[in-house]
């Protein structure tokens, strides 16, 4: 149990709020649910998340333990790009799913994480790794996920306020006629398969999406791709809206041009290459960068792609292979 007394500054603030700024490693959200608990009193009585402190006011709040969730942790390999108290950051290979979900209630990333992480203070009152964002199941690249609460709330606003600097690569069938360019528009479920995403749904939220051509050949691009929001399916979308699918996208992509290339895509031909955020708690600046996994520079090499010489294209040396 630990008790909180309020000052003379600090009257008539909520007291959700308050006690933020008391218990820093503590997020508003489960303040709020602790609140709701009834794990928070002032003289034994229940308080609302909108209660007013008042001078002198007493508040005590008992944090229960973290509960260990269901998941089992799986002894998976992982490829740790960054690692402390706060947060992991891992290059997360193609085929592996995020979080169990239907049709696959184990052997993810988050059932690795929590054979991996020993010291894992749990988000929302549970023993779990904290999500922040997602990569597809068949999208590789760089993932950051949050060990505690603090963590997650600081991470959690930094993509909410889109402070987060997200760059892929993409192979993608054509080539685009502007070498660089963005792509803007709503992204919902699709009217006509509830299991796509579109770019003309019915009700959507905005989305943007800027590319840039790095190399090419006379049948695909490899695009160095930069997200400004980060809905699902984003990248895959937008260059399916375009005209431009992603080599090897069973979903948004069109098998036929599969089947022209020279060499055998065996998943979506996209990288989440790099990251940079701010650290949650110290503010320093971290980039994290996984190089492009070796399936995907055997199609583009198999594609003898020649790099772009348009003046504002990044350079062909920027893209990392192993």
């Amino acid at each position: 149990m630990q008790e909180f007394t309020a000052e003379l500054s600090d009257r008539g603030e909520r007291v959700d709020r308050w006690l933020t700024r008391q218990l820093p490693d503590v997020s508003r959200s489960r303040i709020q649910a602790l609140i709701h608990s009834g794990a928070i009193v002032s003289e034994a009585v229940p308080l609302s998340p909108g209660t007013r402190v008042t001078d002198g006011m007493v508040v005590c709040v008992e944090i229960p333990a973290p509960v260990a969730v269901t998941l089992e942790p799986e002894a998976i390999p992982l490829n740790v790009l960054y690692e402390d108290s706060h947060l992991i950051a891992v290059n997360k290979p193609a085929g592996l799913v995020v979080h169990p979900a239907p049709g696959h209630p184990d052997g993810t990333l988050v059932n690795a994480l929590l054979y991996h992480c020993n010291d894992l203070a749990g988000v929302g009152g549970e023993l779990r790794p904290g999500i922040v964002h997602r990569l597809d199941r068949d999208t590789s690249g760089v993932l950051v996920v949050a060990k505690n609460e603090q963590a997650m709330e600081g991470l959690s606003r930094q993509f909410r306020m889109r402070e987060v600097e997200k760059v892929y690569y993409a192979l993608v069938h054509g080539t685009p006629t502007r070498r660089t360019g963005k792509v803007e528009s709503l992204i919902g479920r699709s009217r006509h398969d509830r299991k796509k995403m579109s770019a003309r749904p019915s009700r959507g939220r905005e989305a943007l999406t800027h590319y840039a051509v790095v190399a090419s050949c006379e049948v695909a691009s490899l695009l160095r791709v930069q997200i400004s929001t980060g809905r699902t399916h984003q990248i895959r979308v937008h260059m399916a809206h375009i005209g431009y699918p992603v080599v090897g996208d069973c979903q948004y992509g069109r098998s036929q041009l599969d089947r022209k290339l020279p060499v055998v895509a065996g998943r979506q031909m996209l990288h989440a290459y790099s990251l940079r955020v701010s650290h949650p708690c110290s503010g320093e600046s971290l980039h994290f960068v996984a190089p492009v996994p070796e399936d995907m520079c055997t199609v583009r090499d198999a594609l003898d792609m020649q790099p772009s010489l348009h003046e504002n294209s990044p350079a062909n040396g920027d893209v990392e292979c192993p």
